[in-house]
């Protein structure tokens, strides 16, 4: 499980087991996306995160993680 999004938002996560990957701004989310480990298998995103991320990250293919977005 990873969450991706801004500090304030996903930090708490970790406390849960969630491997936190830290995205302030537009390109750093995309990175964080490109970088998941293969073995995630839930991402929770914040939703500017998701917004960045378009249908890469929130429309179901079956080669992707699950995703979820937090409300804002």
């Amino acid at each position: 499980m990873a969450a991706i999004g801004a500090r304030t938002r996903v930090c708490g996560l970790a406390l849960a087991g969630v491997d936190v990957l830290v995205a302030e701004d537009p390109e750093a989310v995309r990175v964080a996306w490109r970088a998941l480990p293969g073995a995630v298998g839930l991402v929770i995103l914040t939703a500017e995160a998701a917004e960045v991320l378009g249908d890469a990250a929130t429309a179901p293919d079956p080669d992707r993680p699950l995703t979820v977005v937090m409300p804002s």
